[in-house]
């Protein structure tokens, strides 16, 4: 994947695109572009740099010098009291586990009771193969311009350096981002309900107030300024969360019956409607009379978790060593694969397709479930706290690029911090609070967003590079590997379109079922939202 040429890069105007045999020939296959290390070898970019570079950082041979220009930045930091640029491998490896080890893993049993077992598995690896394949692209991406900071730098790259293409992304960068933030907040003001065990007089309009406070926890967690400070805590969230599902595993496996268990048929005393009975019901393929809508909105919700492309712009960005960023990936996605697998097959099983909630913590006992849902409390703040660092420092960066405020311990600079972080949950607070089909909603700037973030972008990011190389593989490289990655990166973006047209129709869908249903709340609803 990663690849070197054999001509001049002309950095003034878009590298040749006319075939050359000898690019192609020196296109190395060799492990190094699949799993990282000192051997990687980096090949021409796409465009001039989007910040000014130094003579030092240009030579004869490729016109800018990825490799000089990583030196540089480190080198400028080096006498600097705040660096960025120190993440190791490992480091990363845990922001990554913190991101992807989260609450959403307790959704794939609901996933799986929609979709059936065996599609439920085998799409949730094929998901995590194909977002293992475009962050690598990703990687390559950014190996090749290391000045890029965050996700939008690359948007207005790839979209031929027009500045509408930075904004757009950055648009979607920041909603995105608040959305997340949002979401935890909602979360976090769950799991106090669900301590709390319901309704109570003591706390004036509870669910709010419990937002407040988890708005105010999440605000001063996020104020540590490097991604290497904050690996130290992702560590203990990842550890936590496998805990919290771990445990929720085994509680549902030996505990008698699902919450909400009924031997015989019943019905709801308040709305007359029949309840789930009968021992739980495992299929291995959907079962009869599952709509697209459903179905769809299930296997989007395995794609939503995996999709975190969106950060790994900024984790590079702060990596020593970015060669090495691989290593981290690989760790991360066979934990995935792994974790989710399990754990979603094994509570499924042993919950079955009436009595499943999502996330499914609520399909356990109370007691149970108070003990593994208490788990979740580090990952339900930090991963909130990793999506506002990420939209800080895009703000934060672009405030304070060439001063001292950037790199040094200085009143400005941390309060400038400090404020751009309350505005971003303050923000996101309004937003939990005042939409009442919230979930619905994340699904549909989902697939609004995460349509370009997780398949389109790296699909045009693919091409674009092997432009660069000198042949695009699909056309001129006739070896099975050059037809083999074209066609997989056209139907990356043909997924990507299908998520951006499909994906938006079912969360539209699934937003107007609730209304019909009457599940939809109010804005600044006071009552419980326990599970």
């Amino acid at each position: 994947m990663v690849a070197t040429t054999g001509y001049k890069a002309d950095v003034s105007s878009d590298p040749p695109s006319t075939y050359d045999l000898e690019a192609v020939s020196t296109i190395p296959h060799g492990w190094s572009a699949w799993f990282g290390g000192k051997n990687v070898r980096i090949g021409p970019r796409i465009a001039p740099q989007i910040a000014p570079v130094s003579e030092a950082a240009q030579d004869s041979d490729s016109g800018l010098n990825s490799d000089v220009i990583l030196t540089k930045q480190i080198e400028e930091e080096a006498n600097c009291a705040i660096q960025y640029r120190t993440c190791s491998w490992q480091k990363t490896a845990a922001l990554l586990f913190s991101e992807y080890i989260c609450l959403a893993i307790m959704s794939f049993p609901w996933s799986y009771s929609v979709l059936g077992l065996v599609p439920g598995i085998i799409l949730t690896v094929f998901q995590a193969l194909i977002v293992l394949y475009t962050s690598l692209v990703l990687w390559e991406f950014c190996l090749r311009h290391p000045e890029v900071r965050d996700v939008c730098d690359i948007g207005q790259m790839l979209f031929w350096g027009q500045k509408w293409a930075w904004y757009f992304t950055a648009v979607m960068f920041i909603l995105n981002n608040t959305f997340i933030q949002g979401l935890h907040v909602l979360v976090g003001a769950k799991y106090i309900n669900t301590m709390v065990g319901g309704e109570t007089s003591s706390v004036a309009c509870q669910t709010v107030s419990f937002g407040v406070i988890v708005t105010i926890v999440c605000w001063l967690s996020s104020l540590p300024r490097t991604f290497s400070m904050l690996s130290k805590l992702g560590t203990a969230s990842a550890i936590f969360t496998f805990i919290s599902v771990l445990l929720a595993v085994i509680f549902s496996a030996v505990e008698d019956h699902p919450a909400g268990y009924s031997p015989f048929p019943a019905t709801d005393p308040d709305t007359g409607a029949a309840l789930p009975f009968g021992n739980p019901i495992v299929t291995a393929i959907p079962v009869l009379g599952t709509t697209f809508v459903s179905g769809l909105n299930a296997f989007l919700n395995i794609s939503y978790t995996f999709i975190g492309q969106i950060t790994l712009p900024s984790f590079i960005a702060e990596m020593r060593e970015p060669r090495d960023f691989p290593k981290a990936l690989w760790a991360c996605t066979i934990l995935e694969i792994l974790v989710f697998s399990v754990v979603g097959a094994v509570v499924y099983v042993y919950t079955g397709n009436q009595y499943m909630t999502s996330p499914a913590f609520g399909s356990l006992e109370p007691l149970f479930k108070k003990i593994s849902y208490s788990f979740m409390i580090p990952t339900i703040i930090f991963l909130g706290v990793l999506y506002a660092s990420v939209s800080a420092r895009f703000i934060f960066f672009r405030i304070f690029q060439n001063s001292r405020h950037k790199n040094e311990h200085t009143v400005v600079g941390w309060a400038s911090w400090a404020l751009i972080l309350l505005g971003t949950w303050i923000l996101a607070f309004i937003i939990a609070n005042s939409i009442p089909f919230f979930n619905s909603l994340l699904s549909l700037m989902s697939s609004l967003f995460d349509s370009f973030f997780g398949f389109i972008f790296w699909g045009l990011a693919y091409f674009r590079m092997r432009k660069a190389d000198g042949a695009v593989s699909l056309f001129h490289d006739r070896s099975f590997r050059g037809w083999f990655e074209g066609i997989l990166n056209i139907f990356i973006i043909l997924t990507g379109f299908f998520f951006l047209t499909a994906g938006t129709y079912t969360s539209v869908q699934g937003i107007i079922d609730e209304f019909e249903a009457g599940t939809v709340g109010k804005a600044f609803q006071c009552a419980s939202n326990g599970i």
